[in-house]
């Protein structure tokens, strides 16, 4: 558990109530921007030892915002990947918050790298992870191609 601004981050099952109500409102979020929900690309089920579904409330206990870790590739991979990043708008620092959560997760569970990939069209996306020290990374997967896509990561 870490506190961070007034903000609360917990690991919890990816399948629970209150993940699926902020899984909601990012699928939401996304299908404005970009036309695509970005469902396809999260698996609840993909709990892994070396990964987790973190959730971020303020100390009232509002939900703010989630985020997810798993290895990208092979359950042993040197690299993991952040998926099904959202802060709720108007909750400033969250994003913030959550990553450099999820980055030290990454590097508790052994990964040297963070991979993510966010669309193109999602400019807030794109330039918070610039911000945060994400730079262009080759495309693994679906990625490859995927010209509305963009493959970001961080050396941690």
């Amino acid at each position: 558990m870490a506190a961070r601004h007034d903000f609360i981050i917990l690991a919890v099952d990816a399948a629970s109530a209150e993940a699926q109500l902020l899984l909601d409102a990012l699928s939401d979020a996304l299908l404005r921007i970009n036309g695509d929900s970005g469902r396809s690309s999260f698996d609840v089920e993909a709990a892994t030892p070396r990964g987790g579904f973190y959730l971020a409330r303020d100390v009232a206990g509002e939900l703010l915002g989630c985020a997810a870790l798993r290895p990208l590739g092979e359950a042993d991979s040197a690299i993991g990947e952040l998926k099904r990043m959202y802060a709720r708008p108007g909750s400033a620092g969250v994003g913030a918050a959550l990553l450099a959560h999820v980055e030290a997760q990454a590097r508790r569970h052994g990964y040297q790298a963070l991979h993510l990939s966010t669309r193109v069209a999602n400019v807030r996306a794109v330039a918070f992870y610039a911000k945060h020290g994400y730079a262009p990374v080759i495309a693994w997967g679906k990625y490859v191609g995927a010209a509305q896509s963009t493959c970001l990561g961080k050396t941690l």
